[in-house]
């Protein structure tokens, strides 16, 4: 299975924005939801935001309900992850993954490399 591969991240100040972008192979991508995943220092990893498959559902945790958005281009097999009005806790390694239809489960596979998003206060 091929990894996905994560980009986009980067040093921001408190308030401001990023999106976050995702290229999994077209198999992974076109066949599932998708989902982001965040873990910061010291901490478990944690689920951020799912989108189904074709993206007409979506689900996020409720810490970044209204500041962070999910979509995805299945032409370019890209997911993405606008964020705004961020924040000190939103400092994390940032993760994409396939998820169950249901949005709320992660299907087995590689994790990537991430891509770290660091707000400074």
């Amino acid at each position: 299975q091929v990894q996905p591969v994560e980009s986009g991240g980067g040093l921001v100040q408190a308030g401001g924005s990023l999106r976050l972008s995702c290229a999994a192979s077209g198999g992974t991508f076109n066949n599932n939801a998708m989902g982001w995943f965040r873990q910061a220092p010291g901490k478990e990893r944690e689920f951020v935001a799912a989108i189904s498959q074709y993206g007409d559902r979506t689900r996020y945790t409720d810490s970044v309900k209204g500041r962070f958005t999910i979509s995805r281009d299945n032409a370019k097999n890209t997911l993405f992850l606008q964020m705004t009005s961020l924040n000190a806790e939103d400092t994390a390694l940032y993760y994409c993954a396939p998820m169950s239809s249901t949005l709320n489960v992660r299907l087995p596979g590689s994790w990537g490399q991430g891509t770290q998003v660091t707000v400074s206060s």
